[in-house]
């Protein structure tokens, strides 16, 4: 019995789910950026199940381009963090309303 597309596409949508959820109601800016990242890492995993799917490399190209960006955004996010921390000493996500101009 082999792992069937759906099971993937099935854990695709719960991971997302908990990552819309630590975004949602968490206040710690690096729990924040955890549940980004769960929220990518399923998407990738649906691009990879549909890419699989279709017999096609376009999804796993996507998964790279994702993975890039993803990295791109904990640099720039831990880079927020540490300057937020640095000036407040807190990570409370109410916080960030002093990076308004």
């Amino acid at each position: 019995m082999g792992v069937s597309i759906e099971h993937y596409f099935v854990l695709s949508a719960i991971l997302f789910v908990i990552g819309v959820y630590g975004v949602m109601a968490r206040k710690n800016l690096i729990i924040v950026l955890m549940s980004l990242e769960l929220m990518l890492n399923a998407a990738n995993l649906a691009f990879v199940a549909f890419s699989r799917v279709h017999d096609d490399m376009t999804g796993q190209v996507f998964m790279i381009m994702s993975i890039t960006v993803a990295a791109a955004e904990v640099a720039v996010g831990l880079a927020l963090v540490v300057a937020v921390y640095s000036h407040r000493e807190s990570l409370n996500i109410d916080i960030l309303k002093i990076l308004k101009g």
